[in-house]
């Protein structure tokens, strides 16, 4: 009987200490640094990950003609290859400045969202990635990526049947011990909610779509409680990215805000313990937006089926020879015929599959401009001033 109380009493100790391990937490101790460069490119974004053990990933690369500034960046860290290569999703402000990245810098891995766009920066992108025999990959929300044995690489969207590009983003969070980053792409307030499913509280935070207001929403930014956030954007740009609303969120919860129109390449070095930035924290600070003269002026556009409106409100008939029309997003230029616009009426421009022409249309081209959330429309006299925007 000695012999059977000793035993339960052993078994109930072994017990009760394996529960005091379980409940207690192991301190994360410091590592190898591992570096976020978050690359001044204007208006777009790019982002290099150095892991704590000397592995590469570039995720976006701005607009095209930033692409060489981005290799001129990562030759001058002494990185010869990139292990990783990421395009979230087919705007020409994340993936331009990929094909200069091709052409240069040796890749072992591609992963792109999947979504199919018919730009030719889209089509340049995938020719190389072909003629290169780069491995392509397209992952799937919750899938991980082989990267560094000591970080976590999460996937928390992709989409590649999206209808709009932004929503087809590749949504990642990178983990390094206690430190965290989650960078969003252009993914806008509904897949953030969708999102809020997961476990999105990060340490840095890269802001969805440069800043604007279709991101960002409150209940996400309440969710993640980063303490830093990092915004990508172009000095004076035409969207006036970032809006006001979403810094003022940010401010509310007490990030520290950095932006790269401000302080030019921002970089988080972390040993999976502690952080630091590199650069001065941005105030706040945003520029009034400068009024457009009125007169002609585009009145509508619609996303799915490719059409611009542009409506003449002056008095006077307007010649638009020499005019373009502008996709800021996709930098995709329409060049005007010698048109004439009388007072009052209405001009239409097509693209995409059913572009159409005669009477009050004009065919631009059977290209997908438009299908961007948020892409800003710019219309630009023949002195190559803008006269009306709509984003």
């Amino acid at each position: 009987m000695k012999k059977l109380l000793f035993v339960l009493l052993s078994i109930f100790v072994l017990a009760g200490c394996t529960s005091t391990l379980e409940t207690e937490q192991v301190p994360v101790a410091a590592g190898h640094e591992m570096r976020v460069h978050f690359i001044d490119v204007g208006q777009g974004d790019s982002i290099l990950i150095e892991s704590p053990n000397g592995k590469t990933m570039l995720v976006d690369g701005g607009v095209k003609g930033a692409g060489q500034q981005v290799v001129s960046y990562i030759n001058k860290l002494g990185i010869d290859k990139l292990d990783i290569v990421v395009a979230t999703h087919p705007d020409a402000d994340h993936i331009g400045g990929l094909i200069p990245v091709l052409n240069s810098i040796p890749i072992e891995q591609f992963y792109d969202s999947g979504k199919v766009h018919t730009s030719q920066t889209f089509e340049e992108m995938l020719s190389l990635i072909d003629t290169k025999n780069i491995p392509y990959n397209v992952p799937k929300t919750g899938d991980r990526m082989t990267f560094d044995d000591e970080l976590e690489v999460k996937v928390l969207n992709a989409n590649e049947n999206a209808v709009d590009n932004n929503d087809a983003s590749i949504v990642l969070k990178v983990t390094y011990g206690n430190i965290s980053f989650l960078l969003t792409g252009d993914a806008g307030v509904a897949l953030e909610k969708d999102m809020l499913q997961q476990d999105v509280k990060a340490t840095v935070l890269k802001a969805g779509h440069h800043g604007s207001n279709t991101s960002s929403s409150q209940s996400f930014i309440q969710a993640v409680q980063p303490e830093v956030t990092i915004l990508s954007y172009g000095q004076d740009n035409k969207y006036g990215h970032p809006h006001a609303e979403v810094v003022e969120r940010l401010q509310a919860i007490g990030s520290k805000i950095y932006a790269t129109a401000e302080a030019g390449t921002v970089t988080v070095s972390t040993d999976g313990v502690s952080y630091q930035v590199s650069a001065k924290e941005w105030d706040g600070t945003i520029a009034e937006k400068p009024t457009l003269q009125q007169g002609v002026e585009i009145v509508s556009k619609d996303l799915i089926e490719e059409v611009v409106a542009i409506k003449n409100n002056g008095p006077d008939t307007v010649s638009l020879k020499d005019w373009q029309l502008v996709s800021i997003e996709g930098n995709q230029v329409f060049n005007f015929p010698n048109v004439m616009l009388q007072p009052g009426k209405t001009i239409y421009v097509t693209s995409g599959t059913n572009a159409r022409e005669g009477q009050n249309y004009l065919k631009w081209t059977t290209r997908q401009i438009w299908l961007n959330d948020g892409d800003s429309a710019q219309l630009l006299n023949a002195k190559g001033a803008v006269v009306s925007e709509l984003d």
